[in-house]
């Protein structure tokens, strides 16, 4: 068999190799002045991850570090556009995340990601894809009932009705972190609170100076 048919048959390239940069990620980190990590929001829709991965965003943003965030909705838009929301799409998206989040940390950033990521074992993968210290999962924690309350987009109306299938909390499980690098209240603590929480816990784990 020859490699067009190999690759056809298994899906992954096999001519390929790894380049190394000639500006490592070390030296960036040097560079921006802080080390460069994944800053994983997980919890139900409607728990405020987004609000509260780009309330963390603008205020490293502010001290001058180099972030980025990289939101559920707009990544479907574009890179996981093909994918649907079965559990192996679920964990395809999830895969491509990780991949991504791996490229921003060699690019020095603080990447942040705001996505549902419903199961452990999708969330581990991702973590396993980095090294130790590099991924930290920040479980948004608020009950169902808040979340329902926050629902401008009529999702979990639409999901109880029949009308979406799959939908987490309704019809498909959110499995918790069991032991997540941080924990907030998005239900019950307000955002600053919740930012200034986990600003206060990069500063304790060096990921970020005391200013």
């Amino acid at each position: 068999m020859d490699k067009a048919a190999q690759e056809k048959n298994t899906g992954q390239s096999t001519n390929i190799v790894w380049h190394q940069a000639s500006i490592g990620r070390q030296e960036r980190e040097q560079q921006q002045g802080h080390k460069s990590v994944i800053l994983w929001f997980t919890g139900l829709s409607g728990s405020g991850k987004s609000t509260l991965a780009n309330a963390v965003n603008s205020s490293l943003f502010s001290k001058g570090c180099s972030t980025y965030v990289l939101d559920g909705d707009n990544i479907r838009h574009g890179l996981c556009k093909d994918l649907g929301f079965s559990d192996s799409d679920r964990e395809e998206n999830i895969r491509r995340i990780g991949e991504l989040s791996k490229l921003f940390i060699d690019a020095g950033t603080i990447t942040l990601t705001a996505f549902v990521s419903p199961f452990r074992a999708d969330r581990q993968s991702a973590r396993e894809l980095v090294e130790d210290g590099d991924f930290i999962e920040i479980h948004c924690s608020a009950n169902l009932a808040i979340c329902e309350e926050r629902d401008t987009k009529g999702l979990y109306a639409k999901a109880r009705a029949g009308e979406i299938k799959e939908f987490t909390g309704i019809s498909s499980p959110y499995e918790e972190p069991l032991s997540p690098e941080i924990k907030v209240d998005t239900g019950e603590q307000g955002l600053e609170e919740c930012v200034e929480i986990i600003l206060s816990k990069l500063i304790d784990m060096g990921i970020i100076s005391n200013p």
